[in-house]
Protein backbone atom coordinates (compact mmCIF):
# COMPACT_ATOMS: atom_id res chain seq x y z
CA UNK A 1 0.00 0.00 0.00
CA UNK A 2 1.05 3.59 -0.57
CA UNK A 3 -0.21 6.88 0.90
CA UNK A 4 -1.54 9.46 -1.57
CA UNK A 5 -4.06 12.27 -1.47
CA UNK A 6 -7.65 12.17 -2.74
CA UNK A 7 -6.63 14.48 -5.60
CA UNK A 8 -3.66 12.30 -6.53
CA UNK A 9 -5.85 9.20 -6.42
CA UNK A 10 -8.30 10.62 -8.96
CA UNK A 11 -5.41 11.71 -11.20
CA UNK A 12 -3.81 8.28 -10.94
CA UNK A 13 -7.06 6.54 -11.81
CA UNK A 14 -7.61 8.78 -14.84
CA UNK A 15 -4.00 8.31 -15.97
CA UNK A 16 -4.31 4.53 -15.89
CA UNK A 17 -7.52 4.61 -17.92
CA UNK A 18 -6.20 7.18 -20.41
CA UNK A 19 -3.17 4.96 -21.04
CA UNK A 20 -5.49 2.03 -21.81
CA UNK A 21 -8.09 3.84 -23.93
CA UNK A 22 -7.14 6.58 -26.39
CA UNK A 23 -10.80 7.58 -26.73
CA UNK A 24 -10.72 9.18 -23.27
CA UNK A 25 -10.20 12.94 -23.23
CA UNK A 26 -10.72 15.68 -20.64
CA UNK A 27 -12.64 18.90 -21.18
CA UNK A 28 -13.20 21.81 -18.80
CA UNK A 29 -12.31 25.33 -17.78
CA UNK A 30 -8.68 26.15 -16.92
CA UNK A 31 -7.90 22.45 -16.65
CA UNK A 32 -4.25 22.69 -17.69
CA UNK A 33 -3.29 24.94 -14.81
CA UNK A 34 -5.91 24.40 -12.15
CA UNK A 35 -9.27 22.66 -12.66
CA UNK A 36 -11.14 21.09 -9.77
CA UNK A 37 -8.84 19.60 -7.17
CA UNK A 38 -5.82 20.39 -9.38
CA UNK A 39 -6.23 16.89 -10.81
CA UNK A 40 -5.69 17.51 -14.53
CA UNK A 41 -2.38 19.44 -14.22
CA UNK A 42 -0.94 16.20 -12.81
CA UNK A 43 -1.80 14.53 -16.15
CA UNK A 44 -0.95 17.28 -18.59
CA UNK A 45 2.71 16.33 -19.14
CA UNK A 46 1.97 12.61 -19.50
CA UNK A 47 -0.36 12.62 -22.51
CA UNK A 48 -0.73 14.30 -25.90
CA UNK A 49 -2.06 17.83 -25.68
CA UNK A 50 -5.01 17.04 -27.95
CA UNK A 51 -6.49 14.93 -25.17
CA UNK A 52 -7.14 18.08 -23.13
CA UNK A 53 -9.69 20.63 -24.30
CA UNK A 54 -9.70 24.06 -22.67
CA UNK A 55 -13.33 25.18 -22.75
CA UNK A 56 -14.77 28.69 -22.43
CA UNK A 57 -16.79 29.72 -19.40
CA UNK A 58 -19.86 28.02 -20.82
CA UNK A 59 -20.97 24.85 -19.07
CA UNK A 60 -23.48 24.10 -21.84
CA UNK A 61 -20.68 23.92 -24.41
CA UNK A 62 -18.68 21.54 -22.18
CA UNK A 63 -21.53 19.08 -21.75
CA UNK A 64 -22.99 19.50 -25.24
CA UNK A 65 -19.58 18.75 -26.77
CA UNK A 66 -19.17 15.77 -24.44
CA UNK A 67 -22.54 14.30 -25.41
CA UNK A 68 -21.77 14.54 -29.12
CA UNK A 69 -18.30 13.06 -28.67
CA UNK A 70 -19.63 10.22 -26.50
CA UNK A 71 -22.20 9.29 -29.14
CA UNK A 72 -19.35 9.10 -31.67
CA UNK A 73 -17.38 6.61 -29.60
CA UNK A 74 -15.27 8.82 -27.32
CA UNK A 75 -15.29 8.78 -23.52
CA UNK A 76 -15.18 12.38 -22.31
CA UNK A 77 -14.36 13.34 -18.73
CA UNK A 78 -15.95 16.75 -18.23
CA UNK A 79 -15.27 19.17 -15.39
CA UNK A 80 -17.98 21.42 -14.01
CA UNK A 81 -16.05 23.34 -11.39
CA UNK A 82 -18.79 23.82 -8.80
CA UNK A 83 -21.76 21.54 -8.23
CA UNK A 84 -23.88 24.70 -8.11
CA UNK A 85 -23.13 25.40 -11.78
CA UNK A 86 -24.82 22.16 -12.77
CA UNK A 87 -28.05 24.18 -12.84
CA UNK A 88 -26.79 25.55 -16.17
CA UNK A 89 -26.66 22.07 -17.75
CA UNK A 90 -29.70 20.31 -16.32
CA UNK A 91 -31.48 20.28 -19.68
CA UNK A 92 -28.56 18.51 -21.36
CA UNK A 93 -28.02 16.01 -18.55
CA UNK A 94 -31.58 15.19 -17.51
CA UNK A 95 -33.35 15.39 -20.86
CA UNK A 96 -30.69 14.13 -23.21
CA UNK A 97 -27.53 12.46 -21.86
CA UNK A 98 -29.50 10.26 -19.46
CA UNK A 99 -31.87 9.13 -22.21
CA UNK A 100 -29.54 8.56 -25.19
CA UNK A 101 -29.27 4.80 -24.75
CA UNK A 102 -33.04 4.41 -24.26
CA UNK A 103 -34.04 6.80 -27.03
CA UNK A 104 -31.77 5.10 -29.55
CA UNK A 105 -33.05 1.61 -28.65
CA UNK A 106 -29.69 0.60 -27.17
CA UNK A 107 -27.75 1.22 -30.37
CA UNK A 108 -25.97 4.30 -28.99
CA UNK A 109 -24.61 5.06 -25.54
CA UNK A 110 -23.44 8.21 -23.80
CA UNK A 111 -20.39 7.30 -21.67
CA UNK A 112 -19.59 10.63 -20.02
CA UNK A 113 -18.06 11.24 -16.61
CA UNK A 114 -19.00 14.64 -15.20
CA UNK A 115 -16.73 15.61 -12.31
CA UNK A 116 -18.14 18.21 -9.95
CA UNK A 117 -16.83 19.73 -6.73
CA UNK A 118 -19.41 19.87 -3.97
CA UNK A 119 -19.67 20.92 -0.35
CA UNK A 120 -18.41 23.76 1.78
CA UNK A 121 -16.60 24.32 5.03
CA UNK A 122 -12.94 24.68 5.82
CA UNK A 123 -13.45 28.30 6.86
CA UNK A 124 -13.32 29.54 3.27
CA UNK A 125 -16.82 30.98 3.12
CA UNK A 126 -17.52 30.25 -0.55
CA UNK A 127 -21.15 31.13 0.02
CA UNK A 128 -24.54 30.06 -1.30
CA UNK A 129 -23.62 29.68 -5.00
CA UNK A 130 -20.38 27.71 -4.58
CA UNK A 131 -20.92 25.31 -1.66
CA UNK A 132 -24.01 23.24 -2.34
CA UNK A 133 -24.32 19.47 -2.43
CA UNK A 134 -26.95 18.77 -5.08
CA UNK A 135 -26.49 15.05 -5.64
CA UNK A 136 -30.20 14.38 -5.01
CA UNK A 137 -31.03 16.23 -8.26
CA UNK A 138 -29.25 13.55 -10.27
CA UNK A 139 -30.41 10.55 -8.26
CA UNK A 140 -33.95 11.34 -9.38
CA UNK A 141 -33.20 10.91 -13.11
CA UNK A 142 -33.19 7.36 -14.54
CA UNK A 143 -30.20 6.64 -16.77
CA UNK A 144 -27.60 8.42 -14.64
CA UNK A 145 -25.03 6.95 -12.27
CA UNK A 146 -24.02 8.96 -9.19
CA UNK A 147 -20.69 8.42 -7.34
CA UNK A 148 -19.68 10.23 -4.17
CA UNK A 149 -16.37 8.82 -2.79
CA UNK A 150 -15.07 9.76 0.65
CA UNK A 151 -11.50 8.40 0.62
CA UNK A 152 -8.54 8.28 -1.79
CA UNK A 153 -9.01 4.51 -2.15
CA UNK A 154 -12.65 4.91 -3.14
CA UNK A 155 -11.93 7.91 -5.36
CA UNK A 156 -9.43 6.02 -7.51
CA UNK A 157 -11.41 2.79 -7.75
CA UNK A 158 -14.66 4.57 -8.59
CA UNK A 159 -13.23 7.01 -11.16
CA UNK A 160 -11.83 4.05 -13.09
CA UNK A 161 -15.18 2.25 -13.03
CA UNK A 162 -16.98 5.47 -13.93
CA UNK A 163 -14.83 5.99 -17.02
CA UNK A 164 -15.48 2.42 -18.16
CA UNK A 165 -19.25 2.63 -17.62
CA UNK A 166 -21.38 3.10 -20.74
CA UNK A 167 -23.82 5.40 -18.92
CA UNK A 168 -23.36 9.05 -17.97
CA UNK A 169 -21.82 9.22 -14.49
CA UNK A 170 -22.03 12.18 -12.10
CA UNK A 171 -18.85 12.09 -9.99
CA UNK A 172 -19.06 14.21 -6.84
CA UNK A 173 -15.86 15.30 -5.08
CA UNK A 174 -15.97 17.22 -1.79
CA UNK A 175 -13.71 20.26 -1.74
CA UNK A 176 -12.43 19.48 1.77
CA UNK A 177 -11.23 16.00 0.78
CA UNK A 178 -8.67 16.80 -1.94
CA UNK A 179 -5.74 16.94 0.49
CA UNK A 180 -6.91 13.94 2.51
CA UNK A 181 -4.28 11.18 2.49
CA UNK A 182 -5.03 7.49 2.59
CA UNK A 183 -3.68 4.07 1.60
CA UNK A 184 -4.24 2.58 -1.85
CA UNK A 185 -2.71 -0.55 -3.43
CA UNK A 186 0.35 -0.27 -5.64
CA UNK A 187 -1.40 -2.33 -8.32
CA UNK A 188 -4.37 -1.18 -10.40
CA UNK A 189 -7.88 -1.90 -9.09
CA UNK A 190 -11.49 -0.86 -9.58
CA UNK A 191 -14.50 -0.57 -7.29
CA UNK A 192 -17.82 -1.68 -8.80
CA UNK A 193 -20.53 0.94 -8.98
CA UNK A 194 -23.27 -0.02 -6.55
CA UNK A 195 -21.09 -1.54 -3.82
CA UNK A 196 -21.23 0.11 -0.38
CA UNK A 197 -18.40 -0.14 2.13
CA UNK A 198 -18.56 -0.74 5.87
CA UNK A 199 -15.92 1.73 7.04
CA UNK A 200 -16.18 0.63 10.66
CA UNK A 201 -17.89 -2.38 12.18
CA UNK A 202 -20.13 -1.97 15.22
CA UNK A 203 -23.10 -3.55 16.97
CA UNK A 204 -25.06 -0.79 18.73
CA UNK A 205 -26.08 1.61 15.96
CA UNK A 206 -25.51 2.19 12.23
CA UNK A 207 -24.49 5.55 10.77
CA UNK A 208 -24.96 5.74 7.00
CA UNK A 209 -22.95 8.73 5.80
CA UNK A 210 -21.84 10.17 2.47
CA UNK A 211 -18.80 12.14 1.27
CA UNK A 212 -17.10 14.27 3.96
CA UNK A 213 -19.72 13.24 6.52
CA UNK A 214 -18.14 9.77 6.51
CA UNK A 215 -15.09 11.27 8.23
CA UNK A 216 -17.33 13.03 10.74
CA UNK A 217 -19.14 9.76 11.43
CA UNK A 218 -15.86 7.93 11.99
CA UNK A 219 -14.66 10.65 14.36
CA UNK A 220 -17.96 10.43 16.26
CA UNK A 221 -17.58 6.66 16.48
CA UNK A 222 -14.11 6.99 18.02
CA UNK A 223 -15.39 9.41 20.65
CA UNK A 224 -18.42 7.27 21.50
CA UNK A 225 -16.25 4.17 21.79
CA UNK A 226 -14.83 5.71 24.98
CA UNK A 227 -18.37 5.55 26.36
CA UNK A 228 -18.74 1.91 25.25
CA UNK A 229 -21.07 2.76 22.38
CA UNK A 230 -20.14 0.66 19.36
CA UNK A 231 -20.96 2.49 16.10
CA UNK A 232 -21.00 0.92 12.65
CA UNK A 233 -20.27 3.37 9.82
CA UNK A 234 -21.46 2.54 6.30
CA UNK A 235 -20.55 4.55 3.20
CA UNK A 236 -22.80 3.90 0.16
CA UNK A 237 -20.02 5.25 -2.14
CA UNK A 238 -22.46 5.28 -5.06
CA UNK A 239 -25.98 6.64 -4.69
CA UNK A 240 -27.07 5.26 -8.06
CA UNK A 241 -26.94 2.31 -8.15
CA UNK A 242 -27.51 2.05 -4.38
CA UNK A 243 -26.29 -1.02 -2.53
CA UNK A 244 -29.47 -1.58 -0.54
CA UNK A 245 -28.41 -4.98 0.75
CA UNK A 246 -25.36 -3.73 2.66
CA UNK A 247 -27.36 -0.90 4.21
CA UNK A 248 -30.26 -3.15 5.19
CA UNK A 249 -27.98 -5.88 6.57
CA UNK A 250 -26.23 -3.36 8.81
CA UNK A 251 -29.50 -2.01 10.20
CA UNK A 252 -30.81 -5.53 10.75
CA UNK A 253 -27.74 -6.16 12.90
CA UNK A 254 -27.80 -2.96 14.97
CA UNK A 255 -31.52 -2.11 15.02
CA UNK A 256 -30.86 1.63 15.01
CA UNK A 257 -29.75 4.01 12.26
CA UNK A 258 -28.70 7.61 11.68
CA UNK A 259 -28.36 8.88 8.09
CA UNK A 260 -26.00 11.83 7.63
CA UNK A 261 -25.27 13.99 4.60
CA UNK A 262 -24.14 17.58 4.07
CA UNK A 263 -26.95 18.52 1.68
CA UNK A 264 -30.15 20.16 2.89
CA UNK A 265 -32.21 17.71 4.88
CA UNK A 266 -35.42 18.26 2.90
CA UNK A 267 -35.34 16.31 -0.36
CA UNK A 268 -31.87 14.92 0.35
CA UNK A 269 -30.76 11.38 -0.45
CA UNK A 270 -31.19 10.54 3.24
CA UNK A 271 -34.94 10.50 2.70
CA UNK A 272 -34.64 7.86 -0.03
CA UNK A 273 -32.30 5.74 2.09
CA UNK A 274 -34.72 6.03 5.02
CA UNK A 275 -37.53 4.87 2.73
CA UNK A 276 -35.52 1.82 1.65
CA UNK A 277 -34.85 0.91 5.30
CA UNK A 278 -38.49 1.43 6.26
CA UNK A 279 -39.52 -0.92 3.44
CA UNK A 280 -36.92 -3.64 3.96
CA UNK A 281 -35.69 -3.45 7.57
CA UNK A 282 -38.71 -2.19 9.52
CA UNK A 283 -39.22 -5.33 11.66
CA UNK A 284 -35.63 -5.04 12.89
CA UNK A 285 -35.77 -1.38 13.95
CA UNK A 286 -35.67 -0.71 17.69
CA UNK A 287 -36.06 3.06 17.27
CA UNK A 288 -37.13 5.57 14.62
CA UNK A 289 -34.84 6.32 11.67
CA UNK A 290 -33.07 9.64 12.19
CA UNK A 291 -31.66 11.94 9.50
CA UNK A 292 -28.99 14.62 9.71
CA UNK A 293 -28.59 17.29 7.05
CA UNK A 294 -28.01 21.00 6.63
CA UNK A 295 -30.83 23.44 7.44
CA UNK A 296 -33.11 24.55 4.62
CA UNK A 297 -31.57 27.99 4.19
CA UNK A 298 -28.95 29.38 1.78
CA UNK A 299 -25.37 28.67 2.84
CA UNK A 300 -23.77 31.61 4.69
CA UNK A 301 -20.63 33.28 3.33
CA UNK A 302 -19.45 34.33 6.76
CA UNK A 303 -16.98 31.62 7.90
CA UNK A 304 -18.31 31.59 11.47
CA UNK A 305 -21.91 31.19 10.32
CA UNK A 306 -20.79 28.62 7.75
CA UNK A 307 -19.27 26.53 10.55
CA UNK A 308 -22.63 26.57 12.33
CA UNK A 309 -24.52 25.71 9.14
CA UNK A 310 -22.89 22.43 8.12
CA UNK A 311 -23.60 19.27 10.15
CA UNK A 312 -20.67 17.62 11.88
CA UNK A 313 -19.61 14.94 14.36
CA UNK A 314 -21.30 16.76 17.26
CA UNK A 315 -24.65 16.46 15.51
CA UNK A 316 -24.05 12.75 14.89
CA UNK A 317 -23.09 12.14 18.52
CA UNK A 318 -26.16 14.00 19.74
CA UNK A 319 -28.50 12.02 17.50
CA UNK A 320 -26.91 8.70 18.48
CA UNK A 321 -27.31 9.49 22.18
CA UNK A 322 -30.91 10.42 21.53
CA UNK A 323 -31.58 7.03 19.94
CA UNK A 324 -29.75 5.05 22.61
Amino acid sequence: MKQITYSEAIAEGLAEEMALDFNIFIIGQDIKYCGIGRVVPKLFQRFDQDRFIEAPIAEGIIIGTSIGAAMMGFRPVAEIIFSDFSALILELIHNYASKVHYSHVGKTSCPIVIRMMCGGGGGKGYGPQHSQSLEAWFCHTPGLRVCIPSTPYDAKGLIKSAVRDNNPVIFYEHRCLYDLKGPIPEESYTIPLGKADVKRKGKDITVIATSAMVLEALAAAVELEKQRIDVEVVDPRTLVPLDKKTLVDSVKKTGRVVIAHEACRTGGVGGEIASVLADEAFPYLKAPIKRIGAPDIPIPSNPELEALYFPNRRDIISKIRELL
